[in-house]
C-alpha cells in the first residue's frame, strides 16, 4: 500500500489540452451505453480467445509456488467506490515479511523503496511472476472486473485511495469514470512516465473522451506492449 509520505513533494504540472467538454461522468454521459457495449464485447471476446492461455498461466502459478492463483487488491473506482482489482499472483505468499527482511538487510534497497515504492530487483516477485509482469499477462484477470462493471477496457490507471490526493482538482475527473485495463498511460510510455504526467494523461482522457478514442487506444495497446517488452 502506498502512503502519503511517498507522494509528498511530487512535482505539480499543468494538465494538457483545453476543456473540450466536461468530465464524461460515465453513468450519465450520452456515450455510456456505447462504451459499456464496447467493454462487454472486448472482454467476452478476449476471455474466449485467451482462455487456453489463462488456464496455462494458472497451471504455471500453481505448479511453481504455493498459495492462491489470483490476487485481489483494493482500488478506487467510479464514484469513489472500492473494489477488488484482480491479477494473477506474481509474488510469494509471505511478501510482506520478505520485503521487510530485504530492506532491513540492504540500505540501498531501503532508500530506493522510500523514494519510489518500487525495487529494480524485488525479491518478492517469483520467477513466473517476472514473466507475467513483463508481458502484462498478470493483468488479464481484470477482464472479470470489466464484466462486473467495476472497470472499463480503457480508462485511467486504477489507483489506491491514498493516491486520490495527488490528483488535486483532477480527482473529480478520475472518479467520474471507471478505471481501465489500458489507457492513455499505457500507450504513452507507461513505466517511463512520471506520476504527474500520468495524472495529466488521465485528466486529458476524461475531458476529451469519445468512443473512437477508446477504439484507438485499444488498437495501440498491443504494439505499445511489444515495444515495452523489447526494451525491458
Amino acid at each position: 500500500m502506498l502512503d502519503d509520505q511517498h507522494y509528498a513533494g511530487l512535482p505539480a504540472r499543468p494538465f494538457p489540452g483545453p476543456h473540450l467538454r466536461e468530465p464524461i461522468l460515465a453513468e450519465r454521459a450520452p456515450g455510456r451505453a456505447a462504451k459499456r457495449l464496447l467493454d462487454l464485447l472486448v472482454a467476452v471476446t478476449a476471455g474466449v480467445l485467451l482462455s487456453p492461455l489463462l488456464v496455462l498461466v494458472a497451471l504455471l502459478i500453481k505448479a511453481s509456488t504455493d498459495g492462491p492463483i489470483i490476487f485481489g487488491h483494493h482500488r478506487v473506482g467510479f464514484g469513489g467506490r472500492e473494489f477488488h482489482c484482480y491479477k494473477f499472483r506474481t509474488m510469494v505468499c509471505d511478501a510482506d515479511r520478505v520485503l521487510r527482511d530485504h530492506l532491513a538487510a540492504n540500505p540501498a534497497a531501503a532508500e530506493e523503496w522510500q523514494r519510489t515504492r518500487k525495487l529494480a530487483n524485488d525479491p518478492r516477485i517469483t520467477f513466473v511472476g517476472r514473466m507475467l509482469r513483463s508481458s502484462s499477462l498478470d493483468e488479464l484477470p481484470q477482464l472479470v472486473n470489466v464484466l462486473r462493471g467495476e472497470m472499463s477496457c480503457v480508462g485511467p490507471r486504477p489507483i489506491v485511495r491514498e493516491e486520490i490526493a495527488l490528483y488535486g482538482p483532477m480527482a473529480e475527473h478520475y472518479l467520474s469514470v471507471r478505471p481501465g485495463m489500458t489507457g492513455a498511460w499505457q500507450v504513452s510510455g507507461r513505466s517511463s512516465l512520471t506520476y504527474a504526467e500520468r495524472v495529466a494523461l488521465d485528466a486529458d482522457y476524461v475531458r476529451n473522451w469519445s468512443f473512437w478514442t477508446d477504439v484507438l487506444i485499444l488498437l495501440r495497446t498491443i504494439p505499445a506492449l511489444l515495444r515495452t517488452h523489447q526494451t525491458s
